[in-house]
């Protein structure tokens, strides 16, 4: 005996996102039936889904904005409230409560344009100056000395271990 199980979707929720690089609007309409009624979704530029904002030219400017602002936002919150902090109160402090907004779901939105690479690297480098020790020399010389590699580095790497799982079957 086979169950049917029907998907019900929040019309209200539903949007559509046309990917394009040209400037031109499409004009199809889509709609949906909902209790025996046609209506028309709604057309957007942006739609966040499972917290990542995806635009219609896929650049991810905006989203790569939220998460800067909101890492600056943990960052303000780390010098008020931890003035003197060590090296590795820091690191523990900087990898859970900051990297990790700069870093969901990167292999979706890592950036490739310079100057949004540049943008979300220039958070660790303002971090890495929290550490007393650290104000005054060079951001790879604070990098080495906290043990942190570059952002774009873990993208990266991150991206090649994903490849290879995917090419292995893993």
């Amino acid at each position: 005996m086979f169950h049917y199980w029907l998907l019900k979707l929040n019309i209200t929720k539903c949007h559509v996102l046309t990917l394009s690089y040209s400037n031109t609007k499409i004009k199809y309409k889509y709609s949906a039936s909902v209790d025996n009624m046609i209506i028309d979704l709604e057309r957007c530029d942006k739609v966040r889904d499972l917290g990542v904002i995806v635009d219609s030219k896929l650049s991810f400017s905006d989203h790569i904005t939220e998460k800067v602002n909101k890492a600056y936002s943990i960052l303000g919150i780390i010098k008020r409230n931890f003035q003197h902090v060590d090296k590795g109160a820091f690191v523990l402090l900087y990898k859970a409560l900051v990297r990790s907004h700069l870093e969901y779901s990167n292999t979706v939105w890592s950036p490739y344009k310079q100057y949004l690479v540049e943008v979300v690297e220039k958070v660790q480098k303002k971090a890495t100056t929290l550490v007393h020790k650290c104000k005054h020399i060079p951001y790879t010389d604070r990098l080495k000395y906290l043990k942190l590699p570059t952002l774009k580095y873990r993208r990266h790497s991150g991206d090649m271990i994903e490849t290879y799982k995917i090419l292995h079957g893993l």
